[in-house]
């Protein structure tokens, strides 16, 4: 039997959307990187993006950490952040390319010579 807080949680998902399933934009993954644009206002946010914009000013968060602040599924969390692009509040910036990833493994090779060093 459904309570009524299981209907909330069905619920609010959808209301935050304003009932939309899909951002207006497909350019989120989960590592997209997301930053604040600027010191534009926050008047007439939702509660959820005033709180994305307040995060994303500290530096860049990627989509699963803006999603794991906020407690709302990826799916609802990409919809507003693509009303926050849309609206000039953030601005997105892509993963690190796949060229970049042998100086990554070098360096991650790094860090776990220097921790089995320590132990």
């Amino acid at each position: 039997m459904m309570t009524p807080r299981n209907r909330r949680a069905l619920v609010r998902p959808h209301v935050v959307t304003g009932g939309r399933a899909r951002p207006t934009r497909n350019i989120f993954d989960l590592v997209t990187l997301v930053t604040a644009a600027g010191d534009l206002p926050l008047t007439g946010l939702s509660p959820e993006k005033r709180r994305i914009v307040t995060l994303c000013r500290g530096g860049a968060l990627s989509v699963a950490e803006v999603s794991g602040h906020l407690g709302l599924p990826v799916s609802v969390t990409k919809v507003l952040l693509s009303d926050l692009v849309d609206s000039g509040h953030i601005t997105t910036r892509a993963a690190s390319p796949d060229s970049s990833r042998p100086e990554q493994l070098g360096l991650l090779q790094e860090v776990l010579d220097g921790l089995r060093a320590l132990l």
